[in-house]
Parts: C-alpha cells; structure tokens; sequence
C-alpha cells in the first residue's frame, strides 16, 4: 500500500536526517510526497461534503515544507519525520480552526481544532465558554464527544486521545477561582485529536471512518471558531 512505502520512508529519514542521506534518495522523497499529495486531494473533497467552508482549499494550501526551520532550534535535522495536511478554511497560517491528518511512524492521527491562540482570544473563548456553558456541555460533555476525544487534560500529545494540549495550572487571570467548569477556562487551546494504527489509512474505508471522527469534534471547532472570527 502506499501509505506503507511512504511510513517506510518516514522511518529511514528519522535515522538518516541529512541532507546527503536526502540528496541520494530524493526520488522515494519525490513519490512519497506526491503519493500524500494524491491522498490529501481525495480527503479535501470528501472534508468538504461534511464542512463546504473548506471546499476551495487546495492540497498545496493545506501542506508545509518538509524542510524544517532550525533557525531557533538546538536540534539542527533539516528534515521533518512527518507529512501533515491541515485544512482550515481561513489558511493553515490562521488562527481559525481547522482539520488536521498527520502520517508518521508510530504517531498517526487525526485532529481537528485550534492551535495556540493569543491571551486576547483565548479571554474571548472562554468568556463565551461561560456565558453560553449549556451550549458548551451539550457538545464537548456529550457522551460520543467524551468518549471519543476525553476530558480536557486527560491526555497529552502522542496519546491514544486527547482534548486541549496545554493547560494552565490554575485559573486565568481575571476570571472567578471557584468557577465549577474551571477545567475549560484553563486550557490554551481547543484542538480535539485521536491516535490512529499506522494501518488505518490502508483500510479501504479509512476516509468515511476518519470523516466520521472529524464530525464528531467539528461543533466544538465551530463554537470556537465563531469567537475567532470575531479577530481575524
């Protein structure tokens, strides 16, 4: 399968990260990437049947280098281990949320969500957080949410499941400490992701199952997003 070849290849270039190691091997790089490209094209279209707001997004919109930037980075590898594709309506550069479908040996899966939002709008989600908290529950406390994504906080990046990457210690600044929900006050972001089987894209319903996921976790994105909206 070709999903294989290309986790093969992710594999040899996170033991061979150089650039003569790449050079002698551009080709496989070559099919690998357009072999992605082919499959991302597919996921695109068949994202866009569920959220027609992602329907002009191309692949090359939706993809990144593969070289990495090491400029402020003590690990000077010139090559990503992965292949990513984020589909968000606004731009992968945006702070509007999106889909995300990364491949790579050991840690594929599938997310949909925000990323990293500044102080500003994190205030503005979480004051809509709790000013429309029946709205909220009644999507990430839902029993399908709950037990596909979990609880915020209950996993890390790289685990089985997880619903926030980071989380403050304590409450933000500025909002009431005796708060009953402060759980979601305290996340720095509102990314829901499932850890898939490096055979998951081989099945041959892999894309109705991962779009199946996706819809899970795209009305926690779309609350989010419309506070987002509001800024950009």
């Amino acid at each position: 399968m070709h999903t294989q070849r290309i986790l093969r290849f992710l594999t040899h270039i996170a033991h061979n990260n150089t650039r003569p190691w790449m050079e002698a091997h551009k080709d496989e790089y070559l099919w690998c990437r357009d072999h992605f490209w082919q499959m991302g094209e597919t996921f695109i279209a068949r994202l866009a049947e569920m959220d027609s707001s992602v329907a002009h997004i191309s692949v090359k919109d939706a993809t990144y280098r593969f070289n990495r930037d090491t400029r402020f980075s003590p690990d000077k590898s010139p090559y990503k281990t992965h292949f990513g594709l984020y589909v968000a309506a606004h731009g992968k550069k945006s702070l509007h949320g999106g889909y995300y479908l990364h491949l790579e040996p050991g840690h594929c899966l599938l997310a949909c969500g925000t990323y990293w939002l500044p102080t500003h709008i994190l205030t503005a989600c979480r004051n809509e957080i709790m000013g429309n908290f029946a709205e909220w529950a009644s999507i990430v406390e839902s029993p399908t949410f709950v037990s596909t994504f979990g609880r915020p906080g209950e996993g890390v990046w790289g685990d089985a499941r997880g619903f926030g990457l980071a989380h403050l210690k304590s409450g933000p600044a500025g909002f009431p400490r005796d708060y009953e929900h402060m759980e979601y006050l305290r996340m720095k972001d509102y990314c829901a992701w499932v850890k898939v089987d490096d055979n998951f894209f081989d099945h041959p319903l892999w894309m109705e199952q991962a779009i199946d996921l996706l819809r899970i976790g795209k009305p926690m994105m779309d609350f989010i997003n419309d506070v987002v909206d509001d800024y950009e």
